[in-house]
């Protein structure tokens, strides 16, 4: 309960209760002057690089993703034998198409050869 109630800390209602509020927001810019530290999800313990309620949050998200579908998993895409096969299969195509394009130009190496003017 206390770990929740740090992290949804409002540093604005802080600073509006003290008895001076600027001064109050003065000294918390010292350490964090973003303005997004004080609207941030993270507790002034741990701080924004390592909260445990944030990352208690992402293994809930995650494990909600559990529960889908194969397609909710990040890994759901072709696998890397899949991508390479689809790659392999596409270059002896690509490979296909160029020596029927090298025959059909009468087998020449380079453009021009045979008193073939530049294409």
């Amino acid at each position: 309960a206390v770990s929740r109630a740090r992290f949804e800390f409002r540093w604005r209602d802080q600073f509006n209760l003290s008895l001076d509020p600027d001064t109050a927001e003065l000294y918390h810019d010292e350490t964090l002057p973003a303005e997004g530290a004080k609207t941030a999800h993270f507790c002034s313990m741990c701080g924004p690089k390592f909260c445990s309620m944030k990352i208690t949050q992402e293994v809930r998200d995650f494990a909600g993703k559990q529960n889908q579908g194969v397609e909710g998993f990040i890994a759901s895409g072709p696998t890397g034998a899949e991508t390479a096969a689809a790659s392999k299969a596409a270059a002896i195509k690509g490979m296909e198409e160029m020596s029927a394009l090298y025959n059909a130009s009468g087998r020449e190496l380079y453009i021009g050869a045979g008193g073939r003017e530049h294409e």
